[in-house]
């Protein structure tokens, strides 16, 4: 008898617990540095939301949406207490039921679709129940350049004719969150460096500044080769301004 009192007392604390538990509504966005959300059209971000003591993880999504208005975020003046997201600006919901305070860590992998320049971002902040975290919610901001290498690709053959050829190297180059870059533009691609930088059995071959091919966020460069072997091809961006640095690499055969 004794025993089943002991059980009974202990589920009624369960419950009871249980009840106390408030739901409490969360946002977090992800927000590539100098530029705009990070939502559908780059994959998302990966937000995972654990409770700091424990590491249990209580919440894991993607965030959804588009990048959000430009003129809110990039050219309206910052006001305090005015939201930079609208509607439709990407991001990740979820509803903790919490009795307590909870020390959240918030993780952010992105952007999702562009594995090569996915880096990971955290947050630490404290949740209350029952006190909501909306509108602009929690946002992360994600440093660095997305760089996609299209040329050359391993295992790409560079035949030599009398010792010499020419390579020319390719990439697609972007803020995190996709906006893309052109000579002028909103992000101005004239003001960044971009450069490939090409080795062979480790040792430096050149360092050549890519240019704008005409198509947005697309930059190209010549490489003259003389000798055979396996290339690496390092393709950095760097904005001096902001500190922003993303970059890709590739390799390639000569024979």
């Amino acid at each position: 008898m004794a025993g089943l009192l002991s059980t009974a007392a202990a589920l009624v604390l369960i419950l009871a617990a249980v009840s106390e538990a408030v739901p409490t509504q969360l946002v977090v966005r992800a927000k590539s540095k100098d530029a705009k959300f990070i939502g559908t059209s780059m994959g998302g971000a990966l937000v995972i939301i654990r409770d700091s003591e424990t590491g249990e993880i209580l919440a894991k999504g993607l965030t959804a949406g588009s990048t959000g208005s430009t003129q809110k975020i990039m050219t309206d003046p910052l006001r305090r207490g005015v939201p930079i997201s609208d509607a439709t600006s990407a991001k990740f919901e979820t509803t903790l039921d919490i009795s307590e305070p909870r020390l959240l860590t918030i993780e952010v992998r992105s952007p999702y679709s562009q594995r090569q320049s996915m880096t990971k971002n955290t947050a630490q902040v404290w949740l209350l129940p029952g006190k909501h975290v909306t509108g602009d919610g929690i946002v992360i901001e994600v440093p660095g350049f997305v760089v996609d290498i299209s040329a050359p690709q391993s295992p790409d053959l560079v035949r030599l004719a009398d010792g010499k050829a020419t390579v020319t190297v390719k990439a697609d180059v972007s803020m995190m969150c996709g906006c893309t870059l052109t000579p002028g533009g909103m992000w101005d691609s004239d003001t960044y460096e971009i450069s490939a930088v090409v080795k062979l059995d480790g040792r430096l071959v050149a360092t050549v500044p890519m240019k704008y091919s005409g198509k947005p966020s697309y930059f190209e460069a010549a490489v003259d080769l003389t000798k055979g072997g396996v290339y690496e091809v390092t393709v950095y961006a760097y904005d001096q301004k902001t500190g922003n640095t993303g970059l890709d690499r590739t390799t390639f055969t000569a024979f």
